[in-house]
């Protein structure tokens, strides 16, 4: 039987939010029970003039806690996005990667939950987060409908349209039509992956089909252009099983009040025991949305006014009723 190959993880992080955010999720991955093989880089954007601020993780702290977690930082240029789309950064850093290796990208908001090894990632069939909401597009009353946004960026890729749909939905209904989170995705070769996304992230941004007049790209590019990706590369919405990506093995939790106010007992539990080493802890107070919600109970308050089994149907209700409460923060 052939070894199992080695997979290399990629977390994009910078200064501010993201770089506390890394050492939570390298801290997970490191409890998770995960094997060797899966290899954790830390993408990083260098200073250059797509940012008006350095954007390197510049604490030492931070830097020695990831490395001695595992983590190898991948310095990367920002040539396309930088400041104005930071998104942008999950694009360009693949061209960073080791090149026909195959890979695992996630958001640094991410939790690692069990041995990353349970997931049977099929690396030529890619696919990505289907925890989201019809985000995009959202049609004009007597503009273009999304059959007809969507079918325009196929049609712009040479891509085909019809084999994208899940006609288990009606048309114009926004789960007919291939749509993603971009908070994790993976396939055989970052280079080949971020060739294509780099394209037709770019084409979409500086030349729109007529279609999309009227459309707001900001922040949604990434997730426009990622459904056109992992379609043309022979993926899809169901080439993984459900329940571990984005259930049993991880969680992307988005913001840490989101947490606490949705996720499962074993997800809270899972945050509080990886939080809770003195190193870990000591770094992690520095970013004052983990101080206050993890280490000084606020989480507990937030986790109080929201009954799991009764969710608001929509993200922005949940962080409504936080703000309504004067608990938000991140």
């Amino acid at each position: 039987m052939p070894d199992a190959p080695t997979v290399n993880l990629m977390i994009v992080a910078q200064s501010g939010r993201l770089q506390y955010e890394a050492v939570l999720f390298a801290a997970s991955l490191r409890a998770s029970g995960t094997p060797d093989r899966f290899r954790l880089f830390v993408a990083e954007p260098q200073p250059g003039p797509l940012w008006p601020n350095d954007p390197t993780v510049r604490d030492k702290d931070v830097r020695a806690l990831l490395e001695d977690m595992g983590a190898t930082f991948l310095p990367f240029e920002s040539q396309h996005f930088g400041h104005a789309y930071p998104h942008g950064n999950k694009i360009e850093a693949l061209f960073a990667l080791p090149e026909g290796e195959p890979f695992v990208f996630f958001d640094t908001d991410t939790l690692v939950l069990d041995d990353l090894s349970r997931v049977p990632f099929d690396f030529g069939r890619p696919t990505a987060s289907l925890r989201r909401e019809g985000t995009w597009p959202e049609p004009e009353l007597y503009g273009p409908d999304r059959t007809a946004i969507w079918k325009s960026l196929y049609d712009r890729f040479g891509l085909d349209f019809a084999s994208s749909l899940d006609r288990s939905h009606p048309d114009d209904y926004w789960q007919r039509y291939l749509y993603f989170n971009a908070g994790f995705f993976f396939y055989r070769c970052p280079r080949a992956f971020g060739q294509r996304f780099l394209d037709y992230a770019i084409s979409i941004r500086d030349d729109p089909p007529a279609e999309l007049l009227g459309q707001s790209l900001d922040p949604w590019l990434d997730q426009v252009a990622l459904p056109l990706v992992i379609h043309g590369l022979g993926g899809g919405r169901d080439t993984l099983p459900e329940g571990l990506i984005d259930g049993s093995v991880t969680c992307h939790y988005r913001f840490i009040p989101l947490l606490y106010a949705r996720e499962s007992d074993a997800v809270v539990s899972a945050l509080e025991r990886v939080a809770a080493p003195n190193r870990i802890k000591t770094v992690l107070k520095g970013y004052e949305a983990f101080k206050r919600m993890i280490y000084q109970g606020r989480g507990a308050k937030v986790r109080a006014l929201f009954d799991r089994d009764d969710l608001p149907r929509r993200e922005q209700a949940i962080r409504n009723q936080i703000r309504r409460e004067g608990y938000w923060i991140r």
